[in-house]
């Protein structure tokens, strides 16, 4: 199949031969004969072949590449079959499915995919679909996923819904296996969690923090835990696996909090020593006067984009501020930013500044990130979105 071609200008190939795999507007010499959606050919001042890759005539980024290659390529079904079938690869060779029934499978650019989430539920996988391209391409991405096994796929996006006529709105399913209810009971690591993933925030539950959660469990014996942005309670039930004395979830959200206190129930009994409150987190680190070993702090993303990013580095410093000036002499703050605009060094600026205004003698005993189902293209920087760190404060 011949694919109209993007001519790139003199010297401006140079991003994609280091392979990133976004094109911007300001890099184009000649725009193709295509619509959005459509996949181009990309080629070089002189109209060598650099690869192939989703057409956004109305984006900045003006193509998200997921081929590079001199060799013309035959992009069919076996093709995105053979997509899937790495990605999925990835996760059996390093997750164990009998603990964990819950992961992510495709991670956009991580995985050689623009534009496309997958999130595995159990039986259930849950679908973002955030460009014209991965939609326009819907129906082989079920057929590639039937061939790693999954039968029943959720479109989570509605804006990608409301355009693709053969989902079964007003439910959501890409497939007629739709019996299923909108959430499911999963294991990580062994523990569960009942995923909401059709009301939840992005596909229901924050898979990128399984390994950070992990690390909770282990240090959390005899401590007493406040988990501030609790959502559903992922870290709280690992603080209390971990043998938390008591666990406090705090989010603003009530349906979120009553949700972590299913999720503890799920685990360990209506008698667990945990307790929810549904208040604003910015007050309650300021006002509260618990008195706590373990701080963590998972705020949403502050900063939505590049603009929001001064708002957003207040708002960092506010909370580990007042975490730093509260938690216990030799207790520990994960504290966390999910926010793309913020780089690792900024951030770590952010909570340096917080340490020095709180007059604490505070340590850097983890740098954390997200796990190994969420990787980052070494060529695509910006996909290195999740940033942490367990501090020591004395």
């Amino acid at each position: 199949m011949q694919y109209s071609s993007l001519l790139l200008k003199s010297g401006r190939d140079r991003s994609v031969t280091n392979r990133h795999p976004w094109i911007f507007s300001g890099a184009v010499k000649q725009l193709p004969s295509a619509q959005d959606g459509d996949i181009v050919a990309v080629r070089d001042n002189h109209g060598a072949l650099l690869g192939y890759g989703f057409f956004s005539p109305r984006s900045q980024i003006v193509v998200r590449m997921f081929a590079f290659t001199t060799q013309e390529l035959s992009i069919d079904q076996h093709y995105w079959n053979r997509k899937i079938q790495d990605a999925f690869a990835l996760r059996k060779a390093h997750l164990d499915f009998a603990e964990t029934t819950c992961y992510r499978l495709l991670h956009a650019e991580g995985d050689f995919l623009p534009g496309v989430i997958v999130d595995v539920y159990g039986s259930v996988a849950v679908m973002q679909l955030m460009i014209r391209g991965t939609e326009r391409i819907h129906a082989a991405l079920l057929e590639a996923l039937r061939t790693v096994g999954i039968e029943k796929v959720w479109l989570k996006n509605k804006e990608a819904a409301q355009r693709l006529e053969d989902v079964r709105l007003p439910n959501g399913w890409l497939t007629d296996l739709s019996e299923e209810g909108p959430a499911v009971v999963v294991r990580e690591n062994g523990l569960q969690f009942a995923v909401d993933y059709e009301r939840g925030q992005k596909t229901g539950f924050f898979l990128d923090q399984r390994e950070n959660r992990a690390l909770l469990q282990q240090v959390a014996k005899g401590a007493k835990v406040l988990n501030a942005f609790s959502y559903t309670g992922g870290f709280s039930v690992y603080a209390l696996a971990g043998g938390a004395t008591e666990v406090h979830s705090v989010d603003i959200s009530q349906e979120a909090v009553e949700r972590a206190h299913e999720n503890v129930v799920l685990n360990y009994g209506s008698d667990a020593p945990h307790r929810t409150f549904a208040e604003d987190c910015f007050k309650y680190l300021k006002n509260m006067e618990e008195s706590y070993n373990i701080i963590i702090l998972d705020p949403p993303a502050f900063a939505k984009n590049a603009r929001a990013v001064p708002n957003a580095t207040r708002g960092y410093k506010e909370i580990n501020l007042w975490a730093f000036r509260k938690v216990q002499p030799g207790g520990l703050v994960f504290t966390f930013s999910c926010s793309q605009n913020i780089d690792r060094d900024l951030f770590r600026k952010v909570v340096f500044g917080a340490a020095a205004d709180a007059g604490r003698n505070v340590r850097i005993l983890h740098q954390l990130t997200q796990p190994l189902d969420h990787p980052v293209n070494i060529y695509h920087p910006e996909g290195e979105y999740l940033k942490g760190l367990v501090l020591y404060v004395s």
